[in-house]
């Protein structure tokens, strides 16, 4: 290689090796290795039913909202019966405080026999009624009857309170009514503070306990018939809901292997369409996946084909000649043939593995293109002896970082090498120069391979990076993959590959070529200066 360029760094020296094992680790070893084994194990995950989770977040909420339903029943349905109940306590309590007044000092209760009876006349719930004067002392009716709390007192004259209580260790409802002994505007005048009578009763909660749980049964009763027909018609408006899912499902098992045509999206529903069309999308790159490998395995095998035949024709050949000097030529051609047949595979090898790539971050990795470039030149200097051509790297004094596929790069520049040194004249004067620099603006890494050979005509430049295209009437044998593959990993780079003439070359006879592959500098950072 022509001394171009500065003499290449001294790669640093290797880390030392880690110092010497403990001894109980051969013990520990294959523990360790079976708790690795199963830290590595995939987690096998429980399938989901779509169905079942619809249908779980649809009935989770409706199961929960049903008891409390059946609460708020229950109290609507003990205020309402209550309701009718409580007039009736009214009315009473209204009728009995009329029949109080007071004679000559003493409060007294005229209530009739026949009222009194009235009022023991229910015969499912016990009642219960107490006078008692502005005192508190007893006047009438049940003695046990608690008298109203203290709050009670400060009640407005004429206002009916309720309240609940227990009395001879049953619950009552009890209606508490005051009235003003002082019934005449006289008795006013002369008691300036009122006399105050209070009038209970009361009565135990059977009644109202039996219209609470009738009206109950007649709300709840018929949720019990509800409730499964509404069950039902979810499960069966699921299964009407999720129907185009089973139809698609039934269309895509019914198609061929080889049918990997687009799937209708207008018969799905609008949530299934996306669904629809990136399984379309996936097909499609399938498709054309296949059709990449389809095509490669044609190329392939025409390509062989020509190198086999002539490695079985000579091989033949040989095996009929008497002759050593036709057997040793027979054996020479067979030698070459055999070597064109392993360059076809290895360039057909490297262009499947720069097609298959899984994506453009795969493998991706920051790395300095002057190293790079010089290593893949020092690498080609035997071959450049060998065919007498002046091999030379040229590099600017600065480092240049790019994020890159460091394999797949020097694929890249030694196809376009082995490209130059084939078509450059082997009679001493062939030059091919590398060159890596940056443009003008700084944002751009440029590598160029150039060379002073028959060149590339216009009309032919866009032609050479199809695979197995060669020019006609070319003095030199190829596969005609090496620019195939540079395109294909300049691809995979987002860089831009350009063919112009050697603007070095004055020779009309030689114009030569120069390739030019434009990379994405890495913008600089931390680690951009950890490097340089």
């Amino acid at each position: 290689m022509t001394a171009r360029d500065p003499s290449p760094a001294a790669s640093p020296p290797p880390p030392p090796e880690a110092a010497a094992h403990n001894t109980g680790a051969p013990a520990a070893a294959p523990r360790k290795k079976r708790r690795a084994a199963l830290a590595t194990q995939p987690v096998e995950r429980i399938q989901r039913s779509l169905f079942g989770e619809i249908l779980d977040w649809m009935l989770a909420p409706l199961l929960l909202l049903w008891p409390m339903s059946i609460a708020i029943t229950y109290l609507i349905a003990q205020s309402i019966a209550n309701q009718p109940f409580d007039r009736a306590l009214e009315d009473s309590v209204t009728v009995l405080a009329q029949q109080v007044s007071e004679v000559n000092g003493k409060v007294v209760a005229r209530l009739p026999v026949s009222a009194r009876d009235l009022l023991r006349a229910d015969d499912i719930d016990n009642i219960y009624y107490k006078v008692t004067g502005p005192a508190g002392e007893y006047v009438e009716g049940d003695v046990d009857m608690p008298q109203p709390p203290a709050e009670e007192d400060r009640i407005t004259l004429g206002t009916v309170q309720f309240r609940n209580d227990i009395l001879h260790g049953s619950d009552v409802r009890i209606a508490t009514l005051q009235v003003d002994l002082r019934r005449s505007a006289a008795q006013r005048a002369a008691q300036r503070e009122p006399r105050i009578a209070t009038v209970q009763v009361g009565e135990t909660l059977e009644k109202r306990a039996q219209l609470a749980n009738e009206i109950i049964k007649g709300v709840i009763l018929p949720q019990f018939v509800i409730l499964p027909v509404a069950l039902a018609l979810v499960w069966f408006a699921l299964s009407r809901g999720l129907s185009p899912l089973s139809e698609l499902q039934q269309r895509i098992r019914a198609r061929r292997p080889d049918d990997l045509s687009p799937i209708d999206s207008g018969q799905v529903p609008e949530e299934i369409s996306p669904l629809v069309r990136s399984l379309n999308d996936m097909l499609a790159r399938l498709s054309q996946t296949i059709a990449i490998q389809k095509r490669f395995i044609a190329d392939a095998a025409h390509q062989m084909k020509t190198p086999l035949a002539g490695m079985r024709m000579q091989s033949e050949l040989a095996l009929r000649q008497d002759d050593q000097d036709d057997v040793r030529r027979s054996l020479e051609q067979l030698a070459k043939s055999s070597e064109t047949a392993t360059r076809l595979v290895n360039q057909l090898l490297s262009l499947a593995r720069a097609e298959n790539q899984q994506s453009q971050s795969g493998g991706m990795a920051p790395l300095e293109l002057n190293e790079l470039a010089r290593g893949v030149v020092q690498d080609w200097v035997p071959m450049s002896f060998t065919q007498r051509i002046d091999l030379g790297f040229e590099q600017p004094d600065h480092p240049i970082l790019i994020t890159g596929n460091p394999v797949m790069l020097r694929e890249l520049l030694s196809n376009l090498l082995d490209n130059a040194l084939h078509y450059t004249p082997h009679d001493g004067n062939g030059r091919v120069t590398v060159r890596a620099h940056t443009d003008e603006g700084g944002g751009l890494a440029i590598l160029e391979v150039e060379d002073n050979g028959p060149g590339i005509p216009v009309a032919e430049r866009a032609n050479v990076f199809e695979r197995f295209y060669r020019i006609l009437g070319t003095p030199s044998t190829g596969s005609g993959l090496g620019l195939a593959i540079v395109r294909e990993i300049a691809q995979q780079h987002e860089a831009i590959v350009e063919i112009t003439h050697n603007p070095r070359s004055n020779d009309p006879k030689y114009p030569g070529s120069l390739f030019r592959v434009s990379f994405r500098m890495m913008p600089r950072t931390p680690f951009f200066d950890d490097i340089t």
